[in-house]
């Protein structure tokens, strides 16, 4: 931003009349700021991407960005990453399937963009889902490590996920959709899959119906599971195995059908055998016999008996749902895994690569559960990258070198970092101590939080089961419904082995691999028949993942771009100004510019210097 005086009315203006020229992107010192236009503009393609490549070009825009990282890459020998941040609904998909064009575009030739550019369908039509803030949201984090040869081409990639929302596939708001591919497949499917799957209408399905919403706005969902079956031989799933894939899709969807019926006073059930019960078991390749155990009856061992406990209406419907979450997150993990397969295969990592990151935004809704509770603790982590890398690092140079310099002040988060992950009484702590007690419940965890952590200036008690946390982008108020089931995430072994003796091989393959990790069964009296790979809570295991991103970030270049949603409305020519001031503010993007003004463009440490321009 080339402007005289610096202050939020001449930020904001500046970005307003640049948002009403279509001009979506601006530079605030080394950060990339996109404010979403909702609609298309005319700022991609090949004239644009040859005009970048050959400078011809310099206005501030994700092809720069991308350009920037590719050139670092080269010339410093040092990977790159490129962190795209924003709220939800900000554009930070699209924003990272730009950035990802451009470097297949640069770096291609040996046909491996390609594949790596078609991952972007499969990846958004099972793990995307319309919420009330956006009709294209994902419900999962990914980090796409683009591989370049010596020569700067690109040559193999690998994709990581984090935590997909799997209580979506059994529960959904009013207004929202579950997963695309749901309501992609049932609009999409010719006559023979539709007749093999015995596919009914989205209407008609309890998963799908529970929302009331089954279309978006200008999205066809029948051309949409075209581009995905196209997207999956691009990157080498066979027909078999799409079969298979779609076979789970239905199965899923049939589960949530399955009914049951009460056999004694004591409200204990079995399935009903229907059309829903018939068409699981015929689509997982297993017996009704089988099926009705599995959700019908759970085998315990006490004192080392086997004892056979008959499930309620309430116990059976949980294990019904459990199942149908494992089956779908066990699909995505496959798929996820056959993608990388294809992307690797014969390529050799001889050279760097540039990462991109596309991770939930920060949600804030008017019910905040165990999803956004974790989905807002990874903006934290990312924020105090931000912090690091642009006022923390660049300020600590300036004073080493012994510069005459006055400390600019900014938002530092690390005190509500410190709310998640103090030991013994943090957040995350707190939560997993409290789920491995077996009479605990939603309400003694709330308890429990507002007596050791009330003194926190970032943590405030509320009144029942709620606790509000200030967060870097504002208050959250989180209601601890469900939070220890979720947290717990268990799959009793009964559901294991069941899933190990269908036919179907995705479902066996995912069973086989949790068998293996576990010889023996828990010992945890809370916990009878989990397997032993179950220990390690939702929220551990997000936390060590999360941990393991930021060590790789931290060995890369960093390239911040912050994606801004100007209006709620999801509408073009809007903008919001408060809406817009929040963000730029939450995420420090004025002091940026500070920083930037006041301290050196160009730093380069001498052995660098000589390298770059030694004769």
């Amino acid at each position: 931003m080339q402007l005289s005086y610096l202050s939020e009315p001449s930020v904001l203006y500046n970005l307003q009349y640049r948002y009403s020229q279509d001009m979506i992107y601006t530079k605030a010192g080394p950060v990339l700021v996109a404010v979403n236009p909702f609609k298309k503009v005319a700022l991609y393609g090949n004239e644009y991407i040859k005009a970048y490549r050959n400078k011809t070009m310099d206005s501030p825009h994700v092809y720069a960005i991308a350009d920037s990282a590719l050139r670092e890459m080269k010339s410093d020998e040092v990977n790159q990453s490129i962190i795209i941040s924003g709220e939800s609904g900000a554009g930070k998909t699209e924003t990272a399937k730009i950035a990802m064009q451009y470097l297949a575009s640069l770096g291609g030739g040996s046909g491996i963009e390609y594949e790596i550019l078609q991952t972007n369908p499969i990846l958004e039509a099972f793990g995307n889902a319309k919420t009330l803030r956006n009709d294209n949201s994902s419900r999962f984090g990914k980090l796409i490590e683009i591989h370049f040869s010596t020569t700067g081409r690109i040559c193999g990639a690998m994709i990581q996920t984090f935590l997909l929302e799997k209580s979506r596939v059994v529960q959904c708001a009013v207004g929202e959709r579950s997963y695309h591919i749901f309501y992609q497949l049932c609009a999409g499917a010719p006559t023979t899959l539709r007749e093999k799957l015995n596919l009914k209408k989205v209407d008609e399905y309890k998963y799908l119906k529970q929302s009331c919403c089954y279309s978006i706005a200008g999205v066809d969902d029948a051309e949409m599971f075209r581009a995905v079956t196209e997207a999956m031989n691009i990157v080498h799933i066979s027909k078999e195995d799409q079969d298979n894939v779609f076979a789970m899709v239905s199965a899923v969807l049939w589960l949530g059908d399955v009914s049951f019926t009460i056999i004694d006073n004591e409200n204990h059930v079995e399935i009903t055998v229907e059309e829903a019960a018939e068409t699981v078991s015929r689509l997982l390749g297993c017996s009704i016999e089988d099926l009705n155990l599995v959700l019908s009856k759970r085998h315990m061992k006490v004192n080392n008996e086997n004892i056979v406990q008959k499930l309620t209406l309430t116990q059976a419907t949980d294990t019904r749902d459990a199942l149908a979450k494992a089956l779908y997150a066990s699909l995505f993990e496959w798929l996820v895994e056959q993608i990388n397969k294809s992307l690797s295969v014969g390529k050799r990592r001889t050279g760097r690569s540039i990462s991109i990151l596309d991770i939930y935004g920060f949600e804030s809704f008017d019910k905040n559960s165990f999803e956004q509770f974790c989905i807002n603790y990874a903006n934290e982590r990312l924020q105090q990258h931000f912090n690091r890398h642009l006022f923390k690092l660049e300020q600590e140079e300036y004073v080493e070198d012994g510069i005459d310099w006055a400390k600019v002040e900014f938002e530092d988060n690390q005190d509500c970092l410190n709310l998640f992950e103090k030991k013994p009484l943090g957040l995350l702590s707190l939560l997993d101590e409290e789920s491995t007690f077996p009479n605990a419940t939603d309400l003694t965890f709330a308890n429990k939080l507002k007596q050791h952590l009330d003194t926190n200036s970032c943590f405030r008690g509320e009144r029942g089961k709620a606790f509000t946390v200030r967060h870097y982008a504002g208050e959250v108020a989180y209601d601890t419904s469900g939070f220890l089931e979720k947290n717990r995430d268990l799959l009793h072994m009964d559901s294991i082995q069941f899933l190990a003796k269908c036919k179907l091989s995705i479902p066996q393959t995912f069973a086989s691999k949790m068998l293996a990790q576990s010889d023996n069964l828990e010992s945890i009296p809370y916990r009878p028949s989990v397997a032993d790979s179950q220990k390690l809570s939702v929220a551990m295991k997000f936390k060590g993942q999360l941990f393991q991103l930021m060590q790789r970030l931290e060995s890369t270049t960093p390239h911040f771009i912050r994606c801004i949603k100007p209006n709620n409305l999801q509408l073009p020519a809007i903008y919001g100004q408060e809406l817009v001031l929040q963000q730029l503010k939450c995420c420090g993007v004025l002091e940026v510019v500070r920083i930037s003004r006041s301290g050196y463009p160009t730093r380069m440490t001498h052995q660098k210097f000589a390298r770059r321009h030694s004769c």
